[in-house]
């Protein structure tokens, strides 16, 4: 924006204007006009009773009209930052602040850049919207179309079942149908990751009874447990429990999470120990597995991991991993 007006400099002009011209003139008419009273020149005490009233005046003048200036500069500086402090306090977008484009001096031009500031972040903030949609949508329509694909390969496979093969075969149709099935569940975390992070996901925390959910969970997942062979080593109070401030569903989809990991990835260590500490109100989940590391191809990209961890910082909990080649442990816990 052209700045059309120096707000500084047209200050010093007139304060130098005002302090300077007066004893110009003073000393002009002095000089070549000189004043008389009754025919009698101004004597010299006189002149300088003049001369000290007029410096006076200029001197009480100047403050006054400095006092003005800074007055009304302070005003328009504060009306700026009220509009910036007001944005920072409420957590809310700032608004364009009132700019007179005919005087445009540096406190307008500074009132220009700031809104030149704030529509490059509207328009950022929309671009942004716009393309987290279309990353959404397009997510979205990924995942339902990739299962049509899905379910005919199955169909396939199941027909070639039925057919006589050698063992070799019916081992790589097992394969087969195993990779198919994994991609499946990956697509099902990304489709939850995507609504849990668009809001699609209703998140109504309430005072939740951990004890409880956390045996309703391991109850549902011990038929699972049991079919792989894993050893439980449960700690679940009976009588004892706390509460936290969260979501049931949620916690119990970042339990189905842990619980659904360490059937993929750590089955072969046979064993799996869930704890609920009510002294230091944790839950405990440890296996026996090669770890978050070592794991097999079956790792994939941790989506279901990124999704618990996002669920849980919006509960203000948190999940600290512990792996190595022995085993995985996960603790959660309070923020």
């Amino acid at each position: 924006m052209k700045q059309t007006r120096s707000l500084f400099r047209h200050f010093l002009k007139g304060h130098f204007l005002f302090i300077f011209f007066p004893p110009m003139v003073l000393i002009f008419f002095s000089a070549f006009f000189g004043v008389s009273t009754h025919g009698e020149e101004l004597n010299t005490l006189n002149l300088f009773y003049v001369v000290l009233l007029l410096f006076g005046f200029i001197i009480i003048v100047f403050v006054v009209i400095s006092w003005i200036f800074f007055l009304r500069l302070r005003k328009r500086l504060t009306r700026l930052q009220e509009v910036m402090s007001f944005s920072a306090n409420h957590n809310s977008f700032p608004i364009p602040i009132s700019v007179q484009s005919d005087r445009m001096d540096e406190i307008d031009q500074l009132g220009s850049s700031f809104n030149w500031m704030i529509q490059q972040l509207e328009d950022s903030r929309k671009r942004e919207y716009e393309e987290e949609l279309l990353r959404h949508r397009l997510i979205a329509n990924l995942s339902h179309d990739l299962r049509t694909p899905l379910t005919i390969l199955r169909g396939h496979i199941t027909r070639l079942n039925k057919e006589s093969m050698s063992l070799e075969g019916q081992n790589s149709l097992a394969e087969m149908n195993h990779t198919i099935t994994r991609v499946g569940d990956l697509m099902d975390d990304l489709l939850s990751y995507t609504l849990l992070t668009s809001g699609k996901h209703p998140f109504g925390p309430t005072s939740t009874d951990i004890g409880r959910l956390v045996r309703a969970s391991v109850a549902a997942w011990y038929p699972v447990f049991e079919e792989k062979e894993i050893q439980l080593d449960i700690d679940l109070p009976a009588e004892e429990t706390f509460y936290w401030e969260a979501d049931p569903k949620w916690m119990t989809r970042v339990l189905d999470n842990l619980f659904q990991n360490i059937v993929r990835h750590a089955a072969e260590g046979k064993y799996a120990k869930i704890v609920v500490d009510v002294v230091n109100e944790q839950i405990i989940v440890a296996d026996r597995g090669p770890g978050m590391d070592n794991s097999s191809y079956e790792h994939g990209a941790g989506i279901g991991l990124s999704a618990s961890n996002y669920m849980l910082k919006k509960m203000k909990l948190k999940a600290d991993f512990t792996s190595n080649k022995h085993g995985t442990r996960v603790v959660i816990a309070r923020a």
